[in-house]
């Protein structure tokens, strides 16, 4: 690995109720439920031996309360940069609700997937821009280190996206699950597929 390459352990907040019950969660400060709290756990026990020069976090509390039980001892950087993706008026509402009522949106975003927005919300192209700028800073501060990562489905999927070489709307498909760390390799190789 080049010394200018940082390695970088990606990491989506364990389990919240809303997770579980299928609704949007979006920058509502939801906590873990005890799912999740269990599965950051058995992720600290998992990176027990695995070193890290830094640890940043979402400041939403499902993020933060993921990454500071990963870190035990070690400092967490908080930054709202890695926040996920706003919902605006969705948050908290049925994934089922939400697909029906907002039917015409869904069609949308098939169409402009980088700019269609739910109401009161952000874009796809509005998180992917604030996270990579957020990302390009943690890599340009620790270049050639491991730094650890604890963020949200979409935000995280924006940079795997990047990484593999995907167009950005490919990131719907690419939300990785709880607690299950995605590495890589920042900034990507020239060709975008450095995922291992």
């Amino acid at each position: 690995m080049p010394k200018t390459r940082t390695e970088l352990w990606l990491v989506r907040h364990g389990q919240t109720d809303w997770n579980v019950e299928g609704r949007y969660q979006g920058q509502a400060d939801m906590p873990l439920n005890e799912i999740g709290v269990k599965q950051a756990r058995d992720l600290a026990e998992r990176l027990r031996d695995v070193n890290f020069a830094a640890i940043f976090s979402s400041d939403l509390q499902r993020a933060s309360s993921t990454a500071r039980i990963l870190a035990g001892d070690k400092e967490v950087k908080i930054d709202p940069r890695l926040r996920e993706i706003h919902q605006g008026e969705w948050e908290g509402q049925l994934f089922s609700v939400i697909r029906q009522r907002y039917a015409d949106y869904f069609t949308q975003r098939k169409e402009n997937p980088l700019q269609s927005r739910p109401p009161g919300g952000e874009s796809l192209q509005e998180v992917a821009e604030r996270v990579k700028e957020c990302v390009d800073e943690i890599v340009h501060q620790f270049a050639g280190e491991r730094v650890l990562i604890v963020s949200h489905g979409l935000a995280i999927a924006t940079v795997l996206a990047a990484v593999k070489g995907y167009p950005l709307e490919k990131a719907f498909e690419l939300i990785p699950d709880n607690a299950d760390p995605q590495i890589i390799f920042w900034p990507p190789d020239l060709n975008g597929r450095e995922q291992r």
